[in-house]
């Protein structure tokens, strides 16, 4: 988290150590205890992710990009499906068989997602921003991604400013839990 440079950089940088979790995922035997470590720090670092992408990525595509209000939406209900298999995702342990429906599901959903952005989006995006507007959009998501809840909300509110004002408390709460469980951290 938080990598530096504009802001197309940052979240790819994102997605490659998301595509890495779901690596140590698949390589796991079915079962094994570690799928749901990770799974949770995929969890975790997805969820930062999309809290910034909605707080400032995706009000950039609206500003920026022809039809971006519906590009922004699109995205935006992409990740409130995933959300919801994160949300579901955290009610069953590695060894459940509904695990690793969730799993395979949230995986197959994340790569579409990704792709999508980094083939169409992530271009289009780079063509009508000054670089100047893709380093400070880069700064603004790295720290929103330091503030951002760890856990799925889907009942939160995805769109500014109301995401802006609720993500950092939500977060908050989700940090300390997390330091308190160990959750997301590998033995």
């Amino acid at each position: 988290m938080g990598h530096g440079g504009n802001v197309l950089d940052e979240l790819m940088t994102d997605h490659r150590e998301v595509e890495e979790f779901f690596g140590r995922i698949e390589a796991c035997p079915k079962g094994e205890k570690d799928r749901k470590i990770y799974a949770d720090q995929a969890t975790m670092e997805l969820v930062r992710h999309s809290v910034a992408e909605e707080a400032y990525l995706y009000p950039a595509v609206r500003e920026h990009l022809a039809h971006g209000d519906e590009l922004a939406d699109k995205e935006t209900e992409e990740h409130s499906e995933a959300e919801q298999i994160m949300k579901d995702l955290e009610r069953h342990d590695a060894d459940d068989p509904e695990f690793d429906r969730l799993i395979d599901a949230l995986m197959s959903e994340i790569r579409a997602h990704i792709a999508e952005e980094e083939e169409i989006l992530f271009p289009m995006l780079r063509s009508a921003c000054s670089p100047e507007t893709l380093n400070e959009l880069g700064d603004k998501v790295r720290q929103a991604k330091k503030m951002a809840p760890t856990r799925p909300h889907p009942s939160a509110p995805d769109t500014p400013p109301a995401n802006k004002i609720v993500a950092p408390g939500i977060g908050l709460v989700d940090r300390l839990r997390d330091t308190l469980t160990g959750r997301g951290k590998h033995d």
